[in-house]
């Protein structure tokens, strides 16, 4: 039974929203904070690629705030990658909700600390959309309050003006972009050419074209009328919300963008008023008990939280406005209102970097060259791409951009060479194998191929996923200096 007397500040009808935002939203802090565990070390540790000390010595707090900024060793920042992960396996299971009020807000914004301070030193390997998403999501869910209160009308608004942002952005952006959003072609591409094709990719590859195009006018639909729809009364909110479901869950299944898609579903449930999430899930799944109204120190920090949204809104609603529009930016360095949007432009070939070592004195033709290959980026035309999201590689997912900008300012790659030549255990652990297990490789070098998927006719024949070819040598074969 839900208390009627609750106030235009309370949205009881969306407890069922609010519950499994919240869970799943713990859910992805969990993804993120143990990739961040298992990858910083080679990536920004002491010795990684982009070490956070360098960093920080250079950027100042006020530009980039972070715990990190005061302290950091390796050690440090392992504590706090678990510690996070830890908080949000609490999260998931809801006990900071067992607690009073204040412990659950404590609880997600030590999250969003936690986060942003990872984010904030992650430089390039932490520059992807979904962790602005997750940010903004997370800081959202400080003022959503625990289950036994009702859920607030701002933060569920909050809510979908983000999901807003996320989808009607990213159409417009297309719409603006690459012709073939326009013509209805871009599909005839992307499943070939985005960066971590899915198992699956390769059969969306090979759609019929009208059904390529199906799919760029749902993309579309989903993305440019749906958010708009969004703010309409129920069932439409709803509706809007299963289209915006339905589109990310094709994405889903077509590529891996870590956990951009999943989290942009998450958002589109929370639209869902409870009356008609029942209609799919038990109708014994609400709340135990009847919910009250927070406290009013809570509903005040709800309605400033209203007020800091709605003055830093000018800034992403700009730049939508903008026939120069950005993606994926943040306009604070707290990552609060950010404004979103992907594949303004389409890749209409795949290049990949290929690295390759060799243990001969001496290089010459005849030389044998041996492949490193990654755990999710195209290799092995034999290996079918894997699924991995929403667990981010992010080494994968940054060699994606080298070929784009063919090696320009890519200093972080000759790093990666050098310390393959080293036979660095903690970059070899984010590799699928290591081809010198014995010993380092004596010379590396870096070489661009183009990849295409495989027609059906090869596929039959020969069993191999991708069709490539050498196209240029990237980097030179390079070597330790002899003493």
């Amino acid at each position: 039974m839900v208390t009627a007397t609750l106030g235009w500040l309370s949205a009881p009808g969306y407890w069922l929203g609010r519950l499994f935002f919240q869970r799943a939203l713990a859910g992805i802090y969990l993804v993120a904070f143990v990739a961040a565990a298992n990858q910083f070390r080679p990536l920004l540790g002491e010795r990684g690629l982009l070490p956070v000390p360098a960093f920080v010595a250079r950027v100042g707090f006020w530009r980039s705030p972070s715990i990190f900024q005061l302290h950091y060793s390796d050690r440090f920042f392992a504590l706090v990658a678990w510690s996070g992960s830890a908080l949000a396996l609490a999260c998931v299971a809801g006990l900071p909700e067992r607690g009073p009020l204040w412990c659950s807000m404590l609880a997600w914004l030590a999250l969003w600390v936690l986060y942003l301070s990872i984010v904030n030193v992650g430089q390039r390997f932490y520059s992807f959309g979904w962790e602005t998403l997750l940010l903004e999501s997370g800081f959202i869910a400080v003022f959503l309050g625990p289950s036994h209160l009702a859920p607030p009308t701002i933060g569920i608004v909050a809510l979908r003006w983000l999901l807003f942002r996320l989808e009607f952005g990213a159409g417009l952006i297309k719409l603006r972009g690459d012709p073939c959003w326009r013509d209805l072609t871009c599909l005839v591409y992307h499943h070939e050419t985005q960066p971590l094709p899915g198992p699956l990719s390769w059969y969306f590859h090979h759609l019929p074209l009208r059904v390529h195009k199906a799919e760029v006018v749902g993309n579309h639909v989903a993305q440019l009328v749906a958010p708009v729809l969004l703010f309409a009364p129920q069932p439409v909110a709803a509706i809007a919300a299963a289209v915006i479901v339905i589109t990310q869950a094709w994405l889903v299944l077509s590529g891996n963008f870590a956990w951009l898609n999943v989290l942009t579903i998450v958002l589109a449930l929370s639209c869902v008023s409870d009356r008609y999430a029942q209609l799919v899930v038990s109708d014994a799944l609400g709340p135990p008990v009847a919910l009250v109204a927070g406290p009013r120190w809570w509903q005040a920090a709800v309605v400033a939280l209203a007020l800091l949204i709605a003055v830093l809104s000018r800034f992403p609603v700009r730049n939508m406005a903008s026939r120069r529009q950005m993606m994926n930016s943040s306009f604070d360095p707290f990552h609060l209102v950010n404004t979103y949007g992907a594949f303004g432009r389409v890749t209409k070939r795949r290049y990949e970097v290929v690295i390759e070592g060799a243990d001969a004195s001496v290089i010459d033709e005849t030389t044998s060259w041996r492949e490193y290959h990654f755990k999710g980026k195209p290799g092995d035309p034999q290996r079918r791409p894997p699924h991995v999201a929403p667990y981010h590689l992010r080494l994968d997912w940054l060699m994606w951009f080298v070929p784009l900008s063919r090696g320009a300012d890519q200093g972080w790659l000759m790093a990666l060479l050098g310390r393959l030549l080293d036979g660095d255990a903690p970059l070899l652990k984010l590799l699928r194998a290591n081809p010198f297990p014995g010993q380092p490789p004596q010379w590396i070098r870096a070489s661009l191929y183009h990849y295409r998927f495989s027609s059906p006719a090869e596929r039959r024949e020969t069993g191999a996923w991708w069709v490539r070819t050498r196209t240029a040598e990237l980097v030179p074969p390079l070597r330790h200096a002899v003493p």
